[in-house]
């Protein structure tokens, strides 16, 4: 429905061609509709590869939740080889798009591309909504015992990891594309006319801006870590003060509440920081050059980190769900809930959490954000970046 829309909306609204000026290439309608439609149909390929990774009705979350029945270390080796599986076909989309789109139509290409991929951001962000939605039911559910809703929740839940997931690739490739095009406004902004990755300014950048999702993913996960311990610590001390179990004392909820919360904000200092410091840093002490590397960095390898992170987070919890849901058939036996496998899906979803919650979708604005805070201060890096170029001579 949307190619065809995207097809006459060209045609209407756009001149037969134009130049760019920047580029010095003339762009026609045609090649501006191509550009769309790749961001369109990446997005949708993206979409299906993260639904037969994440959903338990394909064969790569049923072998995660056999490899269960072992052990967990398996459950979690099988776990980070799928999350890099499936980086195989997104990341060869990308890779097709942004080719094509750039040469049609240089950075304005990719742009259009970006526009293509969120054309159908409707949809996405109500399948996005759809799985906490059915997770909170599922809570509902289990808090008030009713048994046979819950059974169902699970099923709507299983679903809701999946179109969590794909909501998830979507806004990853679309961070991909946009935090391309703000760097090609970069490049304007600053007079770069080559990147080049030879030249040691870019190489040094370009490694750090890959280590920077590595850096900023421990430091989200760690958080989540610190969090989740200081909780159980609260927990534990209430089962251990309060009659909770006869029924004689409700639990602390507000001091519970109060631990996320704090913890939420106090840790997310740090990561924060780092994302848009290092843009600062490197621009004023290695100028353009060394920001353009810092963020050709930074989008290569968050995009695939970005994937794997959510992708296994969400196939662990959908194998979890398989099991519970006791589908799961080894020799003849039945591995259902209270089972050991069961047992090693919890632990594995336990790991994920973090991975398709917190760093997976954080790396999106890690990308763009290092984007945008070097767009916004590309002239300054211009004019007055560099200044540790002034004491070391570099070709």
């Amino acid at each position: 429905m949307m190619t065809p829309t995207l097809w006459y909306l060209s045609q209407w609204f756009l001149p037969k061609s134009f130049n760019l000026p920047k580029a010095h290439i003339q762009v026609s309608q045609t090649d501006c509709f191509y550009c769309t439609i790749l961001g369109l149909w990446s997005g949708y390929i993206i979409g299906y590869t993260t639904n037969y990774y994440t959903s338990a009705s394909y064969s790569p979350v049923q072998e995660l939740a056999g490899q269960c029945v072992q052990s967990a270390a398996t459950n979690i080796i099988s776990g980070l080889a799928l999350g890099y599986y499936s980086c195989f076909v997104p990341v060869t989309c990308f890779s097709i798009t942004i080719f094509i789109s750039f040469t049609m139509a240089d950075m304005y290409g990719i742009s259009l591309a970006a526009l293509g991929m969120l054309s159908t951001l409707s949809i996405g962000l109500t399948i996005d909504g759809y799985g906490p939605i059915a997770d909170n039911a599922g809570g509902i559910a289990e808090m008030t015992e009713l048994d046979v809703a819950r059974e169902n929740t699970d099923i709507l839940d299983a679903a809701g990891n999946t179109t969590a997931a794909i909501g998830k690739g979507f806004a990853i490739g679309s961070a991909c594309l946009v935090s391309l095009s703000l760097f090609g406004a970069f490049a304007v902004e600053t007079d770069l006319i080559v990147v080049n990755i030879l030249k040691p300014l870019e190489f040094s950048g370009l490694i750090w801006g890959a280590m920077l999702p590595y850096l900023f993913s421990a430091m989200t996960m760690g958080a989540v870590g610190k969090a989740a311990n200081e909780m159980i610590i609260e927990i534990k001390r209430q089962f251990d003060t309060l009659k909770i179990r006869e029924g004689i004392d409700q639990p602390d909820y507000e001091r519970c509440i109060q631990i996320s919360t704090n913890s939420s904000i106090r840790m997310m200092i740090a990561p924060g920081l780092l994302v848009l410091l290092s843009p600062l840093v490197f621009g004023f002490l290695l100028g353009p050059q060394g920001v353009s590397g810092l963020l050709a960095g930074a989008i290569v390898s968050g995009v695939q980190l970005a994937i794997s992170f959510s992708n296994t987070g969400g196939a662990w919890d959908n194998a979890k769900k398989y099991v519970e849901s006791g589908h799961l058939i080894v020799d003849g036996v039945v591995h259902g809930k209270k089972t050991t496998a069961h047992h090693n899906a919890i632990i594995g979803d336990t790991v994920g959490d973090p991975m398709k919650d917190t760093s997976g979708p954080s790396i999106n604005i890690l990308m763009k954000l290092m984007a945008i805070t070097s767009l916004v201060f590309g002239q300054a890096f211009r004019d007055k970046g560099g200044v540790l170029l002034k004491y070391v001579h570099v070709t």
